[in-house]
């Protein structure tokens, strides 16, 4: 007679095989490249107790190229729930003991299972990668198994957020995954994200670079703008995840959760001191937005690329805020065919997400130049009209200093469906800056002149006088209110209370053409 006992001691043998993966020495061996193992990722990243494994005696069936005889633990990837902040989220989590992490069939079923049940229970998904791509012994069906995912991060785009952390290899046909997926947390020196790897590049174009150099940490970050965030260590990259979670709604059905806040006064005296009146000079919008949002709450989002625009998520009373500002460091806060890009898709994300956006505007227009016309910016920057315009979730917008041009319009204004606008008694809003107007407007007056640069000063502060001012704007409605710079968070915490109900529909459609 079978004693019931011998069975569940046969569970927890066969339970504690799956959790040792690829054995101590592969482990020894991940932990030697600086690099911690699946579960201990997991355990980093989720509350504490929390994780419920999905799947774990999953095995591949594949007999080809010696893998009949071949164990593979769980197929090389964890998958499950858990919580984060008390919040439940869904993950998988590679484990490169295993076939080094690579897909194949079985292994991409079990992350495709653990996403429909993200989907239908309407909670965040998050993907540890960490894996040599595709299971080459597998042949096409680890191909398909790519499918799989890749379909399921799009049409679950804008339903769930999806957080892709990359920490390891990540090549080839993988790197669609993250690209779909909203957010990407890379790990410095560790984690490389590329199509084609260094050898092949070498043998077809003749090009030499290492790993790192060709898609590291750093080149995402700043370069291709491929990735989001980026730490030192894995367990700093895992602490900002679980930071980000912390903005996060649930779901497209939900707002994020409104936190708690102490009573102070609102009223900034500092803001005046920030932003020099000269509108030349640059200065750091992140001290603007510092003292704006509730204290030790910005949390800035492609910190490293396109730095010429500055978006990330705060919270304002509590209330979780999508961020836009240009940033008079860079390029005197110009957009360009980067900034166009990074501020679309950030924008797009909010109203996805159901969080308000808030635009700090000091623009000197779209960035000019033979190598932006010929890569497209008339394009990319489109894609900020677009994105502001389709976008229904309450939308501010404050003028800090300079508005010209297309990118005022661009830059959610009234005309493109701001619900309100705010300028700052310096604000200059007007076609374009008073130099470059008065040199064309009043050219032949001052060429004609017996004093040219009198004249064109003249010019030039009647220019400004008669048009680059904010009561221009307000007298015809394109700016709500010229504001004192020092209640700047008093007024957006006022608007952000009236337009806590805002609903507003678009016309009925599949879905729209943005240009891409």
């Amino acid at each position: 007679m079978i004693d019931i006992y011998e069975k569940i001691n046969e569970l927890y043998d066969r339970r504690r095989e799956v959790e040792l993966g690829g054995g101590d020495e592969k482990i020894d061996k991940q932990h030697e490249k600086g690099k911690l193992t699946a579960r201990e990722r997991i355990d980093l990243l989720l509350d504490k107790g929390t994780f419920v494994e999905l799947n774990p005696f999953i095995e591949h069936r594949s007999i080809d190229f010696g893998l009949v005889d071949k164990k593979g633990p769980g197929d090389g990837v964890v998958t499950g729930y858990g919580k984060i902040n008390g919040r439940p989220v869904y993950l998988f989590s590679q484990d490169f003991t295993v076939f080094g992490g690579a897909l194949g069939e079985m292994h991409a079923k079990k992350i495709a299972n653990v996403m429909d049940l993200a989907a239908k229970n309407g909670a965040p998904f998050i993907g540890l990668n960490d894996s040599g791509g595709a299971r080459i012994q597998e042949g096409v069906v680890s191909l398909d198994g790519y499918g799989h995912i890749f379909y399921r991060n799009a049409i679950y785009s804008g339903v769930i957020p999806q957080i892709s952390v990359i920490m390891g290899p990540c090549a080839g046909g993988a790197v669609y995954s993250p690209a779909i997926t909203d957010f990407v947390f890379m790990v410095e020196k560790t984690s490389q994200m590329f199509i084609t790897g260094p050898k092949v590049i070498e043998t077809v174009t003749g090009e030499k670079i290492s790993s790192e150099d060709l898609g590291g940490a750093n080149v995402h970050n700043s370069i291709s703008g491929n990735a989001h965030f980026s730490g030192e260590t894995e367990e700093e990259v895992l602490q900002q995840v679980r930071a980000l979670v912390s903005y996060l709604p649930q779901n497209n059905e939900e707002k994020a959760p409104i936190l708690p806040v102490e009573e102070n006064d609102d009223y900034r005296p500092d803001l005046t001191e920030i932003i020099p009146f000269d509108a030349v000079r640059p200065y750091d919008v992140r001290k603007v937005i510092n003292q704006v949002v509730d204290a030790d709450t910005f949390m800035e989002v492609h910190k490293d690329f396109a730095k010429n625009i500055v978006v990330g998520f705060a919270r304002v009373k509590g209330e979780v805020v999508g961020l836009v500002c240009n940033q008079p460091k860079y390029m005197a806060g110009g957009l360009d065919i980067d900034s166009s890009d990074k501020a679309s898709r950030f924008i797009r994300f909010c109203d996805s997400f159901n969080i308000p956006l808030i635009t700090f505007e000091d623009v000197t227009g779209f960035f000019p130049g033979v190598k932006q016309e010929h890569g497209g910016i008339i394009r990319h920057g489109a894609k900020i009209l677009y994105a502001y315009s389709e976008a229904t979730v309450p939308k501010l917008t404050v003028i800090l200093r300079k508005a010209y041009g297309g990118a005022y319009v661009a830059l959610n204004s009234k005309s493109i469906g701001a619900d309100l606008v705010f300028a700052w008694p310096n604000a200059e809003i007007a076609v374009m800056g008073p130099q470059g107007a008065a040199n064309i407007i009043f050219a032949r007056e001052i060429n004609e002149s017996d004093n040219p640069e009198q004249t064109r000063a003249q010019k030039i502060e009647e220019y400004r006088e008669k048009f680059a001012n904010p009561y221009v704007a307000a007298s015809q409605g394109m700016v709500d209110d010229v504001i004192d710079p020092r209640e700047t968070r008093i007024k957006i915490i006022q608007a952000l209370e009236m337009l806590r109900n805002k609903k507003e529909t678009r016309p009925n459609k599949k879905h729209g053409n943005i240009p891409l």
